[in-house]
């Protein structure tokens, strides 16, 4: 499986969009140099307030392209870092990888995926509906959770629009992804 990086954002302060960047540089066991969520132990400030010294597995957020234009045709108006997002992709199947799951991104950096993230109420502050917009059930009822997945950097390196994004599956058997 192969995509491509449409943009890339980051923001120093905990805000909830983030500004779209020309590039960021991935630190290895940080996160995005110069973000807010960036670090070693949780940085989320409903997660420090659980337990500051929790292992940070959101140090970059990861978004597909396509659910931009699934929430268009559903009247939403959203584009890259709205929602908080530091890599939009295009063509990678993000919601259906395993736990486990390497991303290599441009030359060097690699993004281990650590599970779903699990949307908020920020969302409908930003465009009333929007929570429940990428929220769905499948065939079995489960919730299905489309606001993109985490992950922590294992390669840093600088990730910029129109590189490459590979995938390497973890070994089998594969966990699905559950939200961190």
């Amino acid at each position: 499986m192969e995509g491509v990086v449409m943009a890339v954002s980051r923001s120093a302060k905990h805000t909830f969009s983030k500004p779209v960047q020309l590039s960021i540089q991935l630190v290895a066991g940080l996160g995005i140099e110069g973000d807010a969520h960036s670090g070693a132990t949780v940085k989320h400030r409903s997660r420090v307030r659980q337990n500051p010294a929790q292992p940070n597995l959101r140090q970059v957020h990861l978004m597909h392209a396509e659910l931009f234009e699934e929430l268009a045709a559903k009247g939403f108006t959203v584009t890259a870092g709205d929602m908080g997002e530091n890599i939009t992709t295009r063509g990678v199947d993000l919601l259906g990888l395993p736990t486990g799951a390497r991303l290599r991104l441009g030359e060097t950096a690699v993004v281990e995926v650590t599970g779903l993230r699990n949307p908020c109420v920020q969302l409908d502050r930003f465009q009333d509906g929007l929570m429940a917009a990428v929220l769905d059930r499948d065939a079995e009822g489960n919730l299905v959770r489309k606001a993109g997945v985490m992950g922590i950097v294992v390669t840093g390196g600088e990730v910029r629009p129109g590189d490459k994004v590979q995938v390497e599956l973890p070994p089998e058997p594969h966990q699905a992804l559950k939200q961190v």
